[in-house]
Parts: C-alpha cells; sequence; structure tokens
C-alpha cells in the first residue's frame, strides 16, 4: 500500500493512495463473507451461493463498494499518521480505478488543523480593571440582604398598590375561547415586576382581596407564540390576597438571625470580604480577556469553516445543557419563547465559535513553543481540588472521572500555565473602577476560560410571557 501527500494547500491535504490487487482481493473476499446472506441466486439458499455466481448474477463490482469500505480507511489512516495530519473534518474520497487483478487508485481530500503564527506573546501590553470595594457597595448588599429576608404581611384595608404582592386566580380567553397556558391558581405577583403581558399588571391595580374582574390585554405582535402573537385577550381575574413586604431592621438580631454572625458590624466585614474576593476574581476574568484580545491581535491564522461550524455546535450543545439543568426545558422552547431560528442562533455565536477557534489554536502553538506540559502531580492536585470542592472523598471522585473528565482537568491546567506565562512576560497597566455592579458578583464554578465567549443566552429568554413566577 502506497500513500503520498500530494500538496497541502488552504488547510486542505491531498493524499493519493495506491492499494496492491491482492489487498483488493482480501477485501473483495471479505465483502463477500459479510454480505452473501444478501443476495439471492436459484438454486442456493441465502449465504450459500459461491462468490463467482454471486459476481456473475450480480456484475463483478458487487462488492466493490463494501470492499472500498474496508480499504480506504486502512489507507487514509496510514496517510495520516505518515505524514503527520490533523483532520478537523471526515475525507472526501475519490476513486479513480478499481478492478479486479489491478491496484486500487484513490485520492483523499481532507481539512487539517490550520497552524496559528503567534507573532507576540511575551511583552504584551494589556489592560487590566480593578474593583475598589466601597461602603456604598457593602451597604447595598445589605439592603439586598435586607429585602431578601423580609416578611410579607398581609393586606386588607386598601386595595392593591404598584410593589404589591399579590395572589391571584386567573383564565384567559381568546374569541371566548381558553387558550393553553393561559390560567392559573394562587398565582403569586409581584405588581410592577412586568411578568406579565404589559397592561396586565397595571389593571389589578386598585383591586380589592375577593375581587373579581376582566382584564383586556393584547399579545405583542412579536410574541413567542405565533398563536397568540397580536391577538386581543380577555383574562378573568379574581385578587384573593394582598401582601406587602415588611423589612427588618438592621441591628444585631437581624444579622444574627440571616448569617452565622452575631453582629451587624461582623456581618458588614464578612460582605466586604466577600465583596473583595468577587472583585479580585472579576479582575483576574477582564486580565485574561485582554490577554486574548490582545494574542488574536498578534495572531495570524486562516481557520476553515468546518472548524468554526462545529465548534458553534458545542457552544450550542452547552446552551441546550445549561436551558435544561437551570431552566427544565429544551432548546426548541428557548428558540420559540425568543422568535429565533436555529440558523439564527448559529449565526449569533458564530463570532465566539471563531474567537474560541483562535484562542485554542493559538494556546496550542504557545504550548508547543514553551514545551509546557501536566506532570502528574499537577493532575492529581487539581483533581484533589476538585474533590474537596464537591466535598467528594477523594478516590470516589476519581471513579467518577470518565477519561474525557481528566482530559478536560488537563486542558484547564494547561490553560492556567498558559495563561501564568503570558501574564510573567505582560507589561499590565491598571484601570480603577470603583463599582462592582451587583449583577455580576456571583460565584462561579472552575471553568475553561478559554471557552467563555459563550454567554449564558439562557438567562435572556424573554420573560413577557404568561408568566414566570415572582421571586418573593
Amino acid at each position: 500500500m502506497k500513500v503520498n501527500l500530494e500538496k497541502i494547500e488552504k488547510n486542505t491535504a491531498y493524499l493519493s493512495f495506491e492499494v496492491d490487487a491482492d489487498k483488493l482481493e482480501e477485501a473483495i473476499e471479505q465483502a463477500y463473507r459479510k454480505n452473501a446472506k444478501r443476495f439471492a441466486v436459484p438454486g442456493f439458499r441465502k449465504g450459500k451461493a459461491p462468490r463467482k455466481l454471486i459476481e456473475r448474477h450480480y456484475g463483478v463490482e458487487v462488492f466493490y463498494e463494501d470492499a472500498l469500505q474496508i480499504l480506504l480507511p486502512k489507507a487514509y489512516e496510514k496517510g495520516i499518521e505518515e505524514y503527520n495530519l490533523e483532520p478537523v473534518d471526515e475525507p472526501k474520497f475519490d476513486v479513480q480505478q478499481i478492478e479486479a487483478g489491478k491496484p486500487v487508485l484513490a485520492t483523499a481530500e481532507v481539512v487539517v488543523k490550520p497552524e496559528a503564527k503567534v507573532n507576540k506573546y511575551k511583552g504584551l501590553e494589556v489592560e487590566k480593571t480593578v474593583y475598589e470595594v466601597t461602603e456604598e457597595e457593602v451597604e447595598e448588599r445589605l439592603k439586598m440582604m435586607q429585602e431578601q429576608n423580609a416578611r410579607l404581611v398581609a393586606v386588607e384595608d386598601r386595595p392593591a398598590q404598584d410593589g404589591d404582592i399579590v395572589t391571584i386566580d386567573f383564565k384567559g380567553y381568546i374569541d371566548n375561547e381558553p387558550f393553553e397556558g393561559g390560567s392559573a391558581e394562587n398565582y403569586v405577583l409581584k405588581l410592577g415586576s412586568g411578568s406579565f403581558i404589559k397592561g396586565f399588571e397595571e389593571q389589578i391595580i386598585g383591586m380589592k382581596p375577593g375581587e373579581t374582574k376582566d382584564i383586556t390585554v393584547t399579545f405583542p405582535e412579536d410574541y413567542g407564540s405565533k398563536e397568540l402573537a397580536g391577538k386581543e385577550a380577555v383574562f378573568n381575574v379574581t385578587l384573593k390576597e394582598i401582601k406587602v413586604k415588611e423589612l427588618l431592621p438592621l441591628d444585631d438580631d437581624f444579622a444574627s438571625d440571616v448569617s452565622e454572625f452575631d453582629t451587624l458590624e461582623e456581618l458588614k466585614e464578612d460582605i466586604k470580604k466577600k465583596l473583595q474576593e468577587d472583585a479580585k476574581s472579576k479582575e483576574e476574568r477582564s486580565l485574561r480577556t485582554s490577554i486574548i484580545d490582545k494574542l488574536i491581535e498578534e495572531t495570524e491564522v486562516e481557520i476553515p469553516d468546518v472548524m468554526i461550524d462545529h465548534e458553534t455546535d458545542n457552544i450550542i450543545l452547552r446552551l441546550a445543557i445549561n436551558l435544561r439543568d437551570t431552566f427544565g426545558y429544551d432548546l426548541s422552547t428557548y428558540l420559540e419563547s425568543t422568535g429565533m431560528s436555529l440558523e439564527d442562533l448559529r449565526e449569533r455565536y458564530r463570532d465566539a465559535a471563531v474567537r474560541n477557534v483562535k484562542t485554542s489554536l493559538i494556546f496550542e502553538e504557545i504550548r508547543k513553543a514553551e514545551n509546557i506540559t501536566v506532570s502528574d502531580e499537577e493532575l492529581e492536585e487539581k483533581i484533589k481540588e476538585f474533590a474537596e470542592s464537591s466535598k467528594t472523598p477523594v478516590e470516589e471522585y476519581k471513579k467518577s472521572l470518565t477519561p474525557q473528565g481528566i482530559a478536560q482537568i488537563k486542558d484547564m491546567i494547561l490553560t492556567d500555565k498558559i495563561f501564568d506565562l503570558v501574564i510573567e512576560n505582560a507589561v499590565i497597566t491598571e484601570k480603577v473602577e470603583d463599582k462592582i455592579k451587583n449583577d455580576i458578583i456571583e460565584s462561579e464554578e472552575v471553568k475553561d476560560e478559554v471557552n467563555t465567549e459563550d454567554e449564558n443566552a439562557a438567562a435572556e429568554t424573554e420573560n413577557e410571557s404568561i408568566p414566570e413566577k415572582t421571586e418573593e
């Protein structure tokens, strides 16, 4: 068997194969033994007809396709190994000659991983955002805790007002016919939250407990459900209860009730410490983002479309898993609620996919250039760290790891080491921000920064539907 690399052009390798005639004969015989039962030849039971007779009856080429399926993958694997190619897609074969007693002549066209030319990765000039935690932020976080721990007190001596938390029963009708998802009982709603269609909550204001009222609203033209979009609906609403939040005073009793601390000052100190930890984590992420931006600027690479398509698929798969695990619904439901098609979603994440692929190729080149590896001790330490984080015995955690899981942990360690190398050799300037927005300070699970571009789109699911339960 001869395999030649004819050329590599625009990330496509062209291989030619010549397979000996005797290897073709072996493959045809193997194909015959595998498929003999498929052929009916008069005078023979299925599977018992001689090969020559089947070939005479059905044509001499009858086993060629199966023989090629045996020969070509082996020839292709030999070529990939011999010329150290890294395919990123399935090969496209073209057969020039296949005939008993003669060599098989064929070619394969295969897209291979491109090499990134990283012009510079040491001495990069990057900016790091530094966040200073202020007393104002501590007070804001304390007020959030006060809101979260507020008591709900029933109100009976006045009608509903904006900001009240009401319990309602409702039934929705379009053209006097009820529609799916348009009714609920004992539904808790914060007036003014925007959880319902525009105009619904406003018409509850002024109602008293026990009162029933018809509320007329119109679904937006761009509403996620085509059956409801633009339609006028009438909701028969019964207001069952009105409650308001009663805030607890911020004192030592509050601190001991909502935390492990005995005094308000101790609670404030803990809040400040956690904000500082969150700030440090966000600073690190901002620095890594700046580094990736700069590395991409310093790199020349031509990425095959197939790699971008594959990474787009990966991003959407991660989104689908997140939707399922976090919100309990599937991707098709998300697409319907946002009014997007799958192609719209793919286009939305294409730039993120390009960035991810570029970053991965850049990191691979740096790893090779610096001979960065992961030792057994480093892997063991990281596994131990994850086990402790998940409060699982180390040996039990190890048993739960698949080969893919171990590979991901190794990649994570490599990523950290590459970032450390680049940061160590970078020229870093600092930009000071004196406030950290509450909506971005959340504890995060360890993740691979190389692939952080796929944003949490699940959180963007439009809230203009009937309805999502308001948190008390």
